[in-house]
């Protein structure tokens, strides 16, 4: 397996985007408008108070509650359509992956994916690629939504005074960037780990069913039912880990905005005793903020669930970008078969050599018998009159 970072593996991912590029760009304006809406109304809501308290405002109380209600209407519609669009990308998407990967496969076929395990295969092109929705429905657009409407709040908290739009963005940044980052890290390979058990599982499974007869036969029911249980336990255990750093990046996260809302509340608390700023000034940044920590803590959350959709990408990109071992013959005509032979022919798995100057002659009509201790070489000479592996 090929080991890419998770930003390689996010940049291969975000190129099978350019087929729908237009629906992304109209997810990301909708959600971004969507965000503003909603951090619109709790704002709406503190010029209210102001006006309530006497201070004069931009709005009367009339446009206030008109305009809360109008935030409240397309804040519902524009989030239900960002969603539509990012779920219609998503799927839309997987379908053209799946396409992809069993072009691949059918290329690859027979002599690569002969060796491999049909399990860890099937757990590829099921589970793995339906973990990609969560990078194409909710990774993609929120990134974007995130950056531009931290910008956009940061001017207008700095609208009020300089430093307050500087608190803001530091907190959208610690929150939105420094986070995430510092929980993939301490996830560490805990999603490729997860991802490559639970296809080793697959594939346990797999063959346990295709030998279920010599199974009984042999009485190995519950020696096999004992080697599956461990197998289980032991994702469970790698499973645990990655929910209980998930759990712990909710908490600091949680801890970070409220330390944050405190910074800003003390800090225009201090500006207004010093008669910079008005109680306006108090009152609209730091509920501001407060309502507007939503899409960066998406991106918080993506931080310790990427793991296990970055691992199961870099799995289907293994199948994508492997090379086949024979060449597909083009431009032939159709032959007839007139007979094939073998002469002094060698073969290799690796290192471990199976055929050594074998010479067979086999005519047209002929039955002919290969007989040989197991391992000796018997299938791999008809893989290879049937060009399973060049010569």
């Amino acid at each position: 397996m090929k080991k890419r970072s998770g930003f390689g593996v996010m940049k291969q991912l975000i190129g099978l985007v350019r087929p729908l590029a237009g629906f992304m760009i109209l997810a990301i304006g909708m959600g971004l408008a969507g965000h503003l809406a909603a951090s619109g109304i709790t704002i709406l809501g503190g010029y209210a108070v102001l006006k309530v308290a006497g201070i004069e405002t931009p709005f009367t109380v009339t446009w206030i509650f008109c305009l809360v209600l109008v935030f409240a209407l397309f804040r519902g519609i524009l989030r239900y359509a960002e969603q539509a669009c990012n779920h219609f990308i998503a799927f839309k998407l997987l379908a053209l992956i799946r396409d992809k990967v069993f072009f691949a496969l059918r290329k690859l076929c027979p002599a690569k994916l002969d060796g491999k395990e049909k399990g860890n295969l099937i757990s590829v092109i099921t589970s793995d690629i339906e973990l990609l929705e969560v990078f194409y429905a909710h990774t993609i657009s929120p990134v974007v939504i995130a950056a531009l409407f931290s910008g956009f709040m940061s001017l207008f908290i700095g609208s009020f005074h300089r430093i307050f739009g500087i608190i803001a963005l530091a907190a959208y940044g610690t929150v939105g960037v420094v986070i995430p980052v510092l929980v993939s890290k301490r996830s560490g390979e805990n999603g490729l780990r997860f991802r490559t058990k639970a296809g080793e599982l697959s594939g346990f499974v797999l063959d346990s069913l295709r030998g279920l007869s010599e199974t009984l036969q042999y009485g190995q029911g519950r020696a096999r039912l004992a080697q599956m249980n461990d197998r289980t336990e032991q994702l469970s255990i790698d499973e645990e880990k990655m929910k209980r750093v998930q759990g712990s990046n909710q908490a600091v996260t949680n801890t970070v905005i409220l330390i944050f809302d405190l910074v800003m509340l003390f800090t225009t608390a201090l500006y207004y005793q010093k008669g910079t700023i008005g109680f306006a000034g108090v009152l609209i940044p730091t509920i501001a903020l407060m309502s507007s920590f939503g899409p960066v803590v998406a991106l918080a959350n993506l931080g310790s669930t990427l793991q296990n959709t970055f691992a199961a990408g870099n799995r289907v990109l293994d199948i994508l970008e492997e090379s086949p071992v024979v060449e597909e013959v083009q431009g032939m005509e159709l032959v007839t078969f007139t007979g094939a032979c073998a002469d002094e022919v060698s073969f290799s798995y690796g290192g471990e050599q199976i055929l050594d100057q074998v010479s067979v002659a086999i005519k047209k009509g002929a039955v002919i018998g290969i007989s040989g201790r197991s391992g000796s070489g018997k299938s791999t000479l008809l893989k290879l009159f049937l060009r399973f592996y060049d010569t």
